[in-house]
């Protein structure tokens, strides 16, 4: 069961819920269901052995973008 970002075209509050099934999220401050579906940033961190075996640490933290851009700030396209 996904948590999805939304931000409401009502009030502009961003916000993330659970969707389970058919669920219709609504915004919890002012209950309006239009709303729009945000584009998630994920993040992970890979841990490895570098040149001459010193630990190496990746990180994508503020390294994405989405594949139609090269903007970090999705909210900047349009898409979601």
């Amino acid at each position: 069961m996904p948590i999805y970002e939304y931000k409401c075209n009502a009030c502009k509050k961003k916000f993330e819920t659970l969707v389970m099934g058919s669920f219709k999220p609504q915004c919890p401050d002012c209950d309006s269901q239009d709303l729009a579906r945000l584009m998630s940033t994920c993040g992970f961190v890979s841990k490895s052995t570098g040149t001459g075996g010193a630990p190496q640490v990746t990180t994508s933290a503020g390294a994405s973008g989405c594949g139609s851009c090269s903007s970090t700030n999705c909210g900047s396209c349009g898409m979601g």
